[in-house]
């Protein structure tokens, strides 16, 4: 499978990348993608909400009337969870979300998503590219070229470079990730996944046939 490689400018390169086939041309395994994307979810919550039960509302020590003799339900305290006030019942208290996945099942999943990407033609392939100090306008010049101006786009790049990240984090609907630090999630959650070309040589290296990666339906 060869994909054509585009230049910064919007134009054809006239060079075409290898995509292995058992990295961008599996079959998706959809469960999986699930358990991947409900895990990259749940990770992203803090789980720090709280509310104060009975026991933790200031107040409430005094018995606001006598018990019996004024036709009236009984009281204990003002700070029940009847009143306006008082505590909460069965409120949310402090705890971790996080969940967790096999680290094969995260690279199956990752597999599936990119294959998703080839199969509704949403994978684009350029040139790689860098600023020498980070620039806002150039970034977006590439988006314009490419016809990509105000669509969700996802860049992956083979390695961290600060003036592209910091050139493109500042417009909206555009993500800049390492192609080896991408969840499934981030990938399928595009309307545009942007490669550059030494990416797509790094991904089909770490997930292609000899990683022993198997995807298949569940």
């Amino acid at each position: 499978m060869e994909l054509e490689v585009y230049k910064i400018d919007g134009s054809l390169s006239g060079e075409k990348v290898q995509l292995d086939e058992s990295v961008f041309g599996a079959v998706p395994n959809d469960h999986v993608i699930y358990l991947s994307v409900k895990m990259y979810l749940a990770n992203q919550r803090q789980g720090t909400s709280k509310t104060k039960e009975r026991g933790e509302v200031n107040g409430g020590g005094k018995k606001p009337w006598k018990q019996k003799g004024r036709g009236g339900a009984r009281a204990g305290t003002s700070r029940s969870p009847l009143w306006s006030g008082g505590g909460t019942i069965f409120g949310p208290r402090p705890r971790d979300h996080r969940q967790s996945l096999p680290k094969k099942a995260q690279r199956v999943a990752k597999v599936s998503a990119l294959s998703y990407k080839v199969k509704d033609n949403q994978l684009i392939i350029v040139d790689d590219f860098s600023f020498n100090a980070p620039k806002t306008k150039d970034f977006s010049a590439i988006l314009s070229a490419l016809k990509l101006s105000g669509k969700k786009v996802l860049l992956l790049t083979n390695n961290y470079q600060e003036a592209v990240y910091k050139s493109g984090r500042n417009i909206d609907r555009v993500q800049i990730l390492e192609a080896n630090k991408a969840s499934a999630y981030e990938i399928l959650n595009n309307q545009v996944l942007l490669v550059q070309k030494t990416a797509i040589t790094g991904i089909n290296a770490k997930y292609g046939k000899n990683s022993n990666v198997e995807v298949e339906n569940a």
